[in-house]
């Protein structure tokens, strides 16, 4: 397995930067490089939450965001097997596969994806995802050079020590793109007396029944706009519940 000359100028701008972000390489040039539409670096947080670091214009951010929301996808089944995921053409899969998330992928376009685990013997760090709107297999050199990558970012994000602290090395908790999930996912806790996890389920499963990102229901909760106390009908966002 040999590194492409293209994909050699890439490793070459790959390292930590110091402006709130953890990685200084180019998305776009980097998805150019793979023959994909799109790349998108997620991390596990120490709750074992995923927090979206490194990502390109396009499909890719919408599909972590609806990973995370729906908590099942490529990026999911990556972290929980340690393994490489490989789909070539989602629109060919079984409806049961990601019965959630197959038809939003037909929306965003997306027909190919591709994970892939940042191991450390056996601790997942987080996980590299490729999509494509054609559907067909990443090249012999295209995986390759995926590989490569991933072990190269692997390598990045050890450089100051573990992966956890240098997600949490940011300028400051508001930094992080899903600062507002992790603020809601609190205040939704003790609002409905409830353990963090099942929180964060309420919170997906309220995005999702509203056809709303998670992100901006989050939003709401933290601006107290919704709110997540009472046990009686689901409240809407002006904070009165639903007859």
């Amino acid at each position: 397995m040999g590194t492409s000359a293209r994909m050699a100028a890439v490793l070459q701008n790959l390292h930590p930067v110091h402006d709130g972000r953890l990685i200084g390489s180019d998305p776009r040039m980097c998805a150019h490089v793979l023959g994909v539409d799109g790349v998108a670096l997620s991390l596990l947080t120490s709750d074992r939450a995923s927090e979206l670091v490194w990502v390109s214009p396009g499909a890719s951010g919408p599909l972590e965001d609806l990973q995370f929301t729906l908590g099942e996808g490529p990026g999911v089944d990556a972290v929980a097997d340690g393994a490489v995921v490989l789909e070539p053409d989602v629109a060919r899969l079984p409806a049961d596969r990601w019965p959630l998330l197959l038809p939003e992928l037909a929306s965003l376009g997306i027909g190919a994806v591709f994970c892939f685990p940042l191991l450390v013997g056996r601790v997942c760090l987080g996980v590299l995802t490729l999509q494509r709107r054609a559907a067909g297999p990443l090249s012999d050199a295209g995986m390759d050079d995926a590989l490569i990558l991933t072990g190269a970012l692997t390598a990045v994000l050890l450089e100051g020590g573990a992966a956890s602290d240098a997600l949490m090395a940011t300028e400051r908790p508001s930094d992080l793109y899903r600062a507002a999930v992790h603020q809601a996912t609190g205040m939704i806790s003790v609002q409905a007396e409830i353990p963090l996890s099942q929180a964060l389920l309420r919170l997906r499963a309220y995005a999702f029944r509203h056809g709303r990102p998670i992100l901006e229901v989050a939003d709401d909760v933290v601006a107290r706009r919704l709110d997540f106390r009472n046990d009686g009908p689901e409240p809407d966002v002006s904070g009165r519940k639903r007859g």
